[in-house]
């Protein structure tokens, strides 16, 4: 907290400072604690008829009164990563989009508006990585109009917790009442150690899903459309680790792009769990990916996975940054569509 020269708590943010990364102290509102302030860090998202918001790491809201300030300063753009291969938000966004890319896109200035008869939404999602060329309002409306001629809901695809994130845009779609469907959070990790963790004899890797893979995959009656998603990339690898059955034991699925390597799809038969079947299928492709001149690694996983985040922090990975869906109100969108992240 920013303190004068003689001894006091000083608020020095004013809200010209809106989209700057701040930490600020306030008077704690709750009144059976014995702590008086509550400090929040994140970007300063509003500042409007005495009320400040500030956008979290993890994408979270807080509301504060401005007469609650006691304290607040301007701090660093984003933290120094401690762990886990240099990358930009940016240089992510664009890795991760191609990694998983739609049927058919469209540009609308620096926005890609990406639909793929709604097989996640990650491929049925606005990325917008700079300007639309438009103002908001207005490019919204484009947005809504391009998907609804597709018979989809229109999603915007935003990130926070980095340099170069979308906290501002998060603000003003919540204030338009777009709602916040989906957060998951993008991990990277050096990729050898992925390889190191086992012996990847016994699994098969291949360049197409075939019908066993699918048959664990754990999005049933997959379309010709969904198809192209998962075998779309710059070099793709497919998984599967035999069972005794007709459904693979295990599967996984890699993107290699340059010195990236992007896991996803890793699924383990509920009965065999905890047998180190992950390792297996992640070793296995992270071998042929670092064949491939690959370096480093990354991932998504959801908020609320806990036994997939437990699995990824011990093989060193570690999150960059949250990535969020925002679907347009309901007023505009036929609430019976959507897909999974």
């Amino acid at each position: 907290m920013e303190i004068s020269a003689a001894g006091r708590l000083e608020v020095r943010i004013t809200a010209a400072d809106v989209g700057k990364r701040v930490s600020v102290r306030r008077l704690s509102d709750a009144e059976d604690t014995a702590e008086k302030f509550t400090d929040t860090v994140g970007v300063l998202t509003s500042w409007d008829s005495g009320v400040v918001t500030i956008t979290r790491k993890g994408g979270e809201s807080v509301r504060i009164s401005e007469s609650s300030l006691v304290a607040g300063k301007v701090v660093p753009a984003a933290p120094a990563r401690r762990r886990g291969p240099s990358a930009t938000y940016r240089e992510l966004a664009q890795v991760s989009a191609r990694g998983w890319p739609p049927a058919e896109s469209e540009r609308l200035g620096e926005w890609e508006l990406r639909a793929a008869a709604g097989f996640t939404r990650r491929a049925n999602s606005v990325l917008p990585l700079g300007d639309p060329g438009l103002p908001l309002d207005e490019a919204l409306t484009a947005v809504r109009r391009w998907y609804g001629d597709r018979g989809l809901p229109a999603y915007v695809q935003t990130a926070t917790g980095a340099e170069g994130t979308q906290e501002l845009l998060c603000a003003g779609l919540e204030r338009r009442g777009w709602t916040r469907e989906v957060t998951a959070e993008l991990w990277v990790g050096a990729l050898a150690p992925v390889a190191d963790r086992a012996d990847p004899a016994g699994v098969v890797l291949s360049r197409a899903a075939d019908d066993a893979w699918l048959a664990r995959y754990q999005r049933k009656g997959v379309s010709e459309v969904a198809l192209k998603v998962l075998g779309g990339g710059p070099s793709v690898w497919f998984a599967t680790v035999p069972g005794e059955g007709a459904e693979p034991a295990a599967i996984g699925r890699c993107v290699v792009d340059g010195r990236w390597a992007g896991f996803g799809a890793v699924e383990v038969d509920p009965a065999l769990r905890r047998r180190g079947l992950a390792s297996l299928v992640m070793a296995a492709l992270a071998s042929r990916a670092l064949e491939e001149g690959a370096s480093a690694a990354w991932l998504q996983v959801e908020t609320d996975n806990a036994g997939a985040r437990a699995l990824y922090a011990g093989m060193g990975f570690a999150a960059h940054h949250a990535y969020h869906h925002y679907r347009e109100p309901a007023s505009t969108a036929d609430t019976g569509r959507g897909g999974s992240s």
